[in-house]
């Protein structure tokens, strides 16, 4: 969706679309397809636009990943009856002005953490990027907040007269910083999926919560998408029901395998992969495994600190993901900066023969992490275009186990 040039302004018939935006550094895609489901619940079909690709409720449409593209994904939907339409907003969109080039009636915070600095060269001008969305809000439109995220106090400072706010929690990511709307307690993780009990200030939400997808952040994606659906009119139950009923995107702690379990994870934010590698921890028996790189040609200020989250895994493996123009050992080399004293690392550029290597070599009770690219279909290696898939390349070695 992300232009390199100013997009032009929306098409007159935007109007006829309640559109909601969705922005943060992780959670933004699985948070619209959750949103996009609990909205169905009012009239459908609900389009939505993630990096992922166009939707119809949950089939996808063909067309570019553009501008363009995203309006002819609009303009379907309209005219097959939508009514509410969600969207996944990018802080390089959003700094390119697409607050205005699609207003939005409510718009999401997910979370803020270190990533995408090198197309913002700040952090402050990295979440000035994203608050476009909420300043740009009309009166009337509503906003949803993560209170456990300080950068949310700062977004509440700039939303317009008018607009209605909820905040929601999980104790994961920290400790409240505004009172909380809607929170998650007693998270309970297993390989089936994720359970919470929940605490509203608002009527008819339901006391527990049950989704599909492994992790707490997931339960913080699930409860962005109910406070937003809450605030457009579904009905809370209605709403927590058909969240509760969508399977997770491919690659969002994608599981293969029993014996050991292979995780492929779209992870590649210092915070992503901290946070997944701890889900992987708890639900590990015995050694935890990690096969990883990062992206060429993008933020490499992140590349020690994405070091120093790999430390929770006793093996690590770092290997080639998007290396674009850099050559991927000086890659391996600064993420090994953050690596320093463990004794479990080892380098093998070919993703392909790292990932078969880690599930030959791991134990029945090991739990093997493959972050970076989840569901990506073509590996960047310079002007090469080299098709490679984590999860197929995964499957295809757990056979000859």
């Amino acid at each position: 969706m992300p232009q390199k040039r100013p997009p032009p302004p929306p098409p007159p018939w935007h109007r006829e679309l309640k559109s909601h935006g969705v922005t943060g550094t992780n959670g933004k895609t699985s948070t619209v397809g959750l949103l996009a489901a609990a909205l169905g619940t009012l009239v459908r079909p609900v389009p939505s636009v993630t990096t992922l690709g166009a939707f119809l409720d949950e089939v996808p449409l063909d067309g570019p990943h553009t501008h363009e593209g995203m309006l002819a994904a609009l303009a379907e939907g309209l005219r097959l009856g939508a009514k509410y339409a969600v969207l996944e907003m990018t802080s390089e969109a959003l700094a390119l002005g697409y607050a205005r080039a699609w207003p939005c009636w409510g718009a999401t915070f997910t979370n803020l953490s270190h990533d995408h600095l090198d197309a913002h060269r700040s952090p402050e001008h990295y979440l000035a990027s994203k608050a476009q969305l909420f300043m740009a809000l009309p009166p009337g439109g509503y906003a949803v907040l993560n209170g456990c995220d300080e950068a949310s106090a700062l977004l509440a400072e700039v939303l317009p007269q008018g607009v209605r706010t909820l905040h929601y929690g999980v104790a994961s990511r920290g400790s409240p910083h505004a009172e909380l709307d809607l929170e998650a307690l007693d998270i309970e993780v297993t390989w089936q999926g994720t359970s919470a009990n929940l605490r509203s200030t608002v009527a008819g939400v339901p006391d527990q919560i049950s989704l599909h997808a492994i992790g707490p952040e997931h339960v913080e994606n699930a409860l962005a998408a109910l406070a937003a659906a809450i605030l457009t009119g579904a009905s809370p139950l209605a709403a927590a029901q058909a969240i509760e009923r969508i399977r997770p995107r491919p690659g969002r702690f994608e599981v293969h395998g029993r014996g050991p379990h292979v995780v492929v994870d779209f992870a590649h934010s210092p915070d992503a992969l901290m946070r997944t590698l701890r889900t992987a921890r708890s639900l590990c028996a015995r050694q935890l495994w990690l096969v990883f790189g990062a992206g060429g040609n993008r933020d490499r200020d992140k590349r020690p600190a994405m070091g120093e989250a790999a430390r929770a895994a006793e093996r690590v493996i770092l290997t080639s993901d998007n290396c674009r123009d850099e050559d991927p050992r000086d890659i391996c080399q600064a993420i090994q900066a953050g690596l320093t004293g463990h004794v479990g690392v080892e380098v093998e550029l070919d993703r392909e023969q790292a990932i078969r290597r880690a599930i030959a070599e791991a134990g029945p009770d090991d739990v093997i992490l493959i972050a970076g690219r989840g569901p990506e279909r073509e590996l960047q290696l310079g002007s090469s275009r080299i098709p490679l898939v984590d999860a197929d390349v995964a499957e295809a070695a757990l056979r000859l186990r």
